[in-house]
Parts: structure tokens; C-alpha cells; sequence
């Protein structure tokens, strides 16, 4: 799973440009799956990616079940381009804004993991992002931090 670590985020969005140019060959913020939000007021940056969360709100308003949760154990939330229609429900059910649709591909992107080695993390030159196995203790923070975000992100709107 991917981990967040918002104290070592300096913003310098590497991390979408890795992403893009992984899933597109180009870079182009607009096909990233992960997104930096910036709060340059209070100089705090935090790369923010699909949570894989367990009750997933994305899964839940899918009416042809292109967006699932993967085979059991795996804990990840999956999208199966070929089912999906671009009804865009997933997109406006995260609460995270991890769904997005591309309009240039015309299609919807969310953070799949690079078959476990993703390379957000991988180009992050401050440790902001950390590829770690799913354990207990590692989704309870994970879950801590969503948490956290979702109310922040709920303040917000």
C-alpha cells in the first residue's frame, strides 16, 4: 500500500509527472493519478492518491462494476476500463478526488499501485511516499490520516 507522509511533502509535484509519464508516456499533469494539494499560506504540501479504502464510496455508485475491490487479500480498489461507461458517478463519489476523468483520453484514472512498484514513489526525492506492505498497523494509520483529510477536505467544500 502506499503510504502518506504529508511532513515531507515540499510540493514539487515529481511525483505526478512520474505518474503521468508511467501511465500516459507523456508529461501531463492532467493524466496523473496522484495529485499534489498546496496550501502555500501555511507552506504544507501533501501528494493525495486513491486511499484503497475498504468501504469505497467510488465501488459503492459504480452501476456497471468497472470500478471493484480487487481479489480478496489484495485490498486494492480496481477499475476495469472495458466495463466502464464514463458516467463519471466514481468521480464525484470519492471524497478524496482520486477518481478523475481525463478528458483528453476520455477516460477515468485512478491510482492502481504500478503493480506494486509505483513510481511516485520512486521519484520522490524527499521520502514523502513510501511503498509498504499491508499490514494492520500500517492500514490503521493509513486510516488515521484519511480520516483526517476527508475532514479537512468536507471543511472545505
Amino acid at each position: 500500500m502506499l503510504m502518506i507522509y504529508p511532513n515531507k511533502c515540499t510540493g514539487c509535484r515529481n511525483c505526478e509527472l512520474a505518474c503521468s509519464f508511467e501511465h500516459g508516456g507523456t508529461f501531463r499533469p492532467g493524466a496523473t493519478r496522484v495529485h499534489t494539494f498546496t496550501w502555500e499560506r501555511e507552506g504544507f504540501a501533501v501528494p493525495l492518491m486513491c486511499q484503497q479504502c475498504d468501504d469505497a464510496a467510488c465501488v459503492n455508485v459504480c452501476p456497471t462494476g468497472a470500478m471493484h475491490h480487487g481479489p480478496a487479500g489484495s485490498n486494492l480498489v480496481e477499475l476495469n476500463p472495458d466495463l466502464c461507461i464514463g458516467c463519471k458517478l466514481c468521480v464525484i463519489a470519492c471524497p478524496f478526488g482520486s477518481a478523475r476523468y481525463d478528458s483528453v483520453t476520455k477516460s477515468i484514472a485512478k491510482c492502481d499501485t504500478c503493480a506494486g512498484a509505483p513510481q511516485c514513489v520512486a521519484m520522490c526525492p524527499n521520502a514523502a511516499l513510501e511503498f509498504v506492505e499491508d499490514a494492520e498497523q500500517t492500514r490503521s494509520r493509513k486510516q488515521v490520516v484519511a480520516d483526517k483529510f476527508k475532514t479537512i477536505f468536507e471543511e472545505v467544500n
